[in-house]
C-alpha cells in the first residue's frame, strides 16, 4: 500500500456513516465509511477507489482528491497533504541528512534574551541556548522534542495535557514528512517509538496532519511554577525544513516574571548571557559561546 493508500484509509475509519449523512443500515463490521460509500459520496467508481487504495492509481487528479478530501472532513492542513501525495515526484537514493545550522541563526539564537532553538524537519534539537535548557532539561542538541515528550517522565511532569500535546506533535511529523515516508532519519525516529509508545502508534495510525506552527503553552517549572508562553515556530531559510523555536511570555504579566526570574538563575550561572541580553556589543564570538550546538550528521 503507498503513503496515499494508508492516508485514504486511515482517514475513511474516522468518518462515520452520520458524519457523512448515510443511512445506518444493520450491523456495520468496519469503522467509519466503506469504500464503496467513499466512492459514492465522492463521485467515483468503487473500482477506481480501490485501486487507489491498494496502491494502483498513484496519481489521480486534483479534482478526484478534493472531492475525496470533502467526503473525509479534512481541514485545509489535511486536504494540503492529500494532494501533495497525490502530485508525482522524482525518486532519488535516500541517505541520512546532514543538518547543519547556519552559523548566523547560530548567533541570533545565543544573542535572544528569550528560550530559543533551532528544531529540525523531524524535531530533532540542533542547537538551544541556555534559557531553553532552563525551560526544559531536555532541550540540548541530540535530543528530539516527540521521543521526549512522549517517553521521557520528566518531560511529561513539565508539560500539562502532554497527551494532547503529543497527538499535535504527530501531526505536525505528519506534515512535515509528507510522501517522503522512506527518509532515514523520519524511518528511525518512527521505527524506535513505534516500539516504546503505544500511544504514538495509534496518534500515527490515524495519519492526522497539522501545520507546524504557534501556540499557547503550559509549563509547569519546578523553579517558578505554573507558566505559560506563546511558542512560534519561525522557517529557516535555504535549510529542509529547520524551525526557529521562540518561547515569549505576555508582556506585563506573572508569566513574563516568572520568565525573568529564571533569566536571572541562568545569568548568574552564565555570565555571558546576561551581557548578551543585554543588547549585541557582546559580538559575534560572545554570542556564539552561549548557545550549544550539536554535533552536525
Amino acid at each position: 500500500m503507498t503513503e496515499l493508500g494508508a492516508f485514504l484509509r486511515a482517514r475513511r475509519e474516522l468518518v462515520t456513516p452520520q458524519e457523512a449523512g448515510l443511512p445506518v443500515v444493520g450491523v456495520r463490521r468496519v469503522p467509519g465509511l466503506r469504500r464503496e460509500e467513499v466512492a459514492l459520496l465522492a463521485g467515483i467508481s468503487a473500482d477506481y477507489y480501490l485501486r487507489l487504495e491498494k496502491g494502483r492509481v498513484r496519481h489521480p487528479s486534483v479534482q478526484v482528491l478534493e472531492a475525496l478530501a470533502r467526503v473525509l472532513r479534512l481541514d485545509d492542513d489535511s486536504r494540503t497533504h492529500l494532494v501533495g501525495l497525490g502530485s508525482p515526484r522524482p525518486r532519488r537514493a535516500r541517505a541520512r541528512r546532514r543538518e547543519v545550522v547556519p552559523p548566523s541563526t547560530a548567533a541570533l539564537v545565543a544573542m535572544l534574551p528569550l528560550p530559543a532553538f533551532v528544531e529540525g524537519k523531524f524535531m530533532d534539537v540542533l542547537a538551544a541556548n541556555p534559557l531553553a535548557t532552563a525551560l526544559s532539561p531536555r532541550i540540548v542538541p541530540g535530543a528530539n522534542r516527540l521521543r521526549d515528550v512522549l517517553l521521557d517522565e520528566g518531560e511529561q511532569a513539565l508539560i500539562p495535557y502532554w497527551e494532547e500535546g503529543a497527538a499535535i506533535m504527530v501531526a505536525h511529523l505528519r506534515e512535515a514528512a509528507g510522501a517522503d515516508t522512506d527518509e532515514p532519519r523520519l524511518v528511525e525516529l518512527v521505527g524506535e517509538l513505534s516500539v516504546a509508545s503505544p500511544l504514538f502508534r495509534r496518534l500515527w495510525a490515524r495519519h492526522d496532519v497539522r501545520h507546524r506552527g504557534g501556540a499557547a503553552v503550559p509549563f509547569e517549572h519546578p523553579s517558578v511554577g505554573r507558566l505559560t508562553l506563546h511558542r512560534e515556530k519561525l522557517q529557516i531559510s535555504d535549510t529542509d525544513g529547520m524551525m526557529l523555536v521562540i518561547y515569549h511570555p505576555e508582556p506585563g504579566t506573572a508569566d513574563a516574571d516568572k520568565l525573568a526570574l529564571l533569566g536571572s538563575a541562568v545569568a548568574q550561572a552564565v555570565p555571558q548571557v546576561g551581557a548578551v541580553a543585554g543588547g549585541l556589543g557582546g559580538g559575534r564570538a560572545q554570542a556564539e559561546r552561549s548557545v550549544a550546538v550539536g554535533p552536525q550528521e
